[in-house]
C-alpha cells in the first residue's frame, strides 16, 4: 500500500493523538474518525467556524441581557403594584 506523509499543525496532531484507540495507526485513527463522520449526519451539522460562532455568542448575550432587563423590570412593577395595594 503506498503511502503519503503530511504535514499537521501540532495541536492538530496532539487532538489526533488523543483520539487513537488501543494500538491503532494514525491512519487507521483518521480512517474511523472519518468514517463516523460520514456515517452520523449530525456529526458535523450545525459547526459555524469561529467568526460566525463569535458573532452568535455576541447577538445570544446581547439578546439574553436585554430580556434579563425587561424581566427585571416587570418584576419591579408587579412589586409596585403590590405595594399600591396594601397602601389603600
Amino acid at each position: 500500500m503506498a503511502t503519503k506523509n503530511i504535514g499537521i499543525r501540532e495541536d492538530v496532531y496532539e487532538h489526533l493523538k488523543a483520539h487513537k484507540q488501543g494500538d491503532e495507526s494514525f491512519s487507521d485513527t483518521i480512517q474511523r474518525l472519518l468514517e463516523d463522520a460520514e456515517g452520523d449526519w449530525r456529526t458535523n451539522f450545525g459547526f459555524l467556524d469561529s467568526e460566525a460562532g463569535e458573532s452568535l455568542a455576541e447577538a445570544v448575550e446581547a439578546e439574553r441581557e436585554k430580556f434579563d432587563a425587561e424581566v427585571t423590570e416587570r418584576q419591579r412593577e408587579i412589586v409596585d403594584a403590590f405595594s399600591e395595594d396594601d397602601g389603600e
